[in-house]
């Protein structure tokens, strides 16, 4: 068996529908897993994408809007031996104006919802013989303090501390926690950086690989983190980012 084959294995793939959790959910059905794609919209495209290419998936509607939706969605999508928490929202505006109706929600998508849906996870997981694995979708805003975007850039903050803490925790009892770090991707989030020509040029001028990230650049290494071949990876931020860190 390939070590990265995933076949037998049960992943949830949060914020499924469109974007990264969509390519996410796709790559872990190709690889073999049975995927539950979970959104607060229907996930019926991804589930289309998934059939052909002959892979099994289902979908759940979950609001993360209400941090603790997660805790219940895991308790009812039976035995899961992967998480990937890719649900997340972003808010701009100057910090000085920023509302504190977008903080909240905000975080309660980016952070509080990812904590307690990876608390629910646990608890079913650990004990078990196998390596269960969580994948969280951070940032470069986890290293970087970004322009006009305070919750996101301390929600994802946070997410890289979460990451850490709970690898620290569970590594040695059979849980894998480990974030991947998208660059610019091109994505429902960077539609305003994208459509603004001083801003996208600015960006893809500090970008060594020379191109906005595409959704599948990300979906490979969601699969990585998720496979035996990342078995003594524990507590690792990875920058999938074309090198913008590098710069």
């Amino acid at each position: 068996m390939s070590l990265f084959d995933l076949t037998g294995r049960r992943v949830l793939v949060t914020g499924a529908n469109a974007g990264i959790g969509q390519a996410i959910a796709v790559e872990m059905a190709k690889a073999g897993a049975h995927v539950i794609c979970a959104g607060r919209r229907n996930c019926d495209a991804t589930l289309a994408a998934i059939a052909d290419t002959q892979g099994t998936a289902e979908q759940a509607v979950a609001d993360f809007a209400d941090p603790m939706a997660g805790k219940a969605l895991v308790n009812e999508a039976g035995p899961l031996d992967i998480l990937v928490n890719n649900a997340g929202i972003i808010r701009r505006e100057d910090s000085v104006d920023f509302s504190e109706a977008d903080w909240d929600a905000v975080m309660d998508v980016n952070l509080k919802a990812l904590f307690f849906t990876t608390q629910a996870f646990a608890k079913q997981a650990l004990g078990k013989e196998s390596h269960a694995k969580v994948v969280n979708i951070a940032s470069l805003l986890s290293f970087q303090g970004g322009i006009r975007v305070p919750s996101y850039t301390a929600s994802k903050h946070g997410v890289a501390g979460l990451t850490k803490i709970l690898a620290n925790e569970w590594a040695a009892q059979g849980i894998n926690v480990n974030a991947i770090a998208p660059g610019y991707i091109a994505t429902d989030n960077t539609t305003a950086l994208r459509e603004d020509p001083v801003r996208s040029k600015e960006i893809l001028s500090r970008i060594p690989a020379g191109r906005w990230g595409n959704a599948t650049d990300i979906a490979g290494t969601a699969v990585f983190l998720s496979s035996k071949a990342a078995d003594y990876i524990h507590g690792a931020v990875l920058n999938v980012d074309g090198g913008w860190l590098a710069r």
